[in-house]
Order: structure tokens, then C-alpha cells, then sequence
């Protein structure tokens, strides 16, 4: 069975909000069969050019699980918070 990923690349504007962010963001994405794969912060570019300093890598059963979160009112919530704290790219990825 394939599984479906969000990754986010971020560049941290507010790190006091950016926090208050991560820690919501979890009880959004548990009810969709969600679960945080990776966070992190770059270590070495190895190739190319990157546009922020961390990922986050989360998967999901399904790619309708990913939409059903984000447009989710839990996670609706989040968004202005997010955007406050930071400069975020997300993707959706189908594996």
C-alpha cells in the first residue's frame, strides 16, 4: 500500500511562534492517520541551492487524508499562526 507525504521546507521568522505552532500542529493530523516522519534542520547543501533552513516530513495513509487535514477546521486554525511564524512551502507527494 502507497503512502502520501507533506513536506514542508521552512524558513523560522518567530521562533517563540513557530513553537506554539509545532506543538498544535500534532492533534491535526493524528485524526487524518497522520504521523510526523522527520524534522530537522539543514546540516550541508550538497547539490543546488536551498531556498529555507528546515523540513518537515509528514506521512499519511493516503493523498485524500492529507487534503481532508488541511482543509480541516483543527488545521484551519493553525494557519494564520503559521504564517506569522514563518515562510512555509508545502508539498504533497504520493509514494
Amino acid at each position: 500500500m502507497s503512502r502520501a507525504y507533506v513536506v514542508g521546507s521552512i524558513t523560522i521568522k518567530d521562533a517563540e511562534k513557530w513553537a506554539q505552532y509545532v506543538a498544535g500542529v500534532p492533534a491535526t493530523i493524528t485524526p487524518w492517520g497522520g504521523e510526523l516522519m522527520l524534522r530537522g534542520r539543514q546540516a550541508a547543501v550538497l547539490a543546488g541551492q536551498l531556498q529555507h533552513d528546515n523540513l518537515v516530513v509528514l506521512s499519511f495513509p493516503d493523498l485524500e487524508s492529507i487534503h481532508g487535514w488541511y482543509a480541516s477546521p483543527a488545521y484551519q486554525v493553525l494557519i494564520p499562526l503559521r504564517d506569522a511564524a514563518a515562510i512555509v512551502d508545502l508539498t504533497a507527494y504520493q509514494a
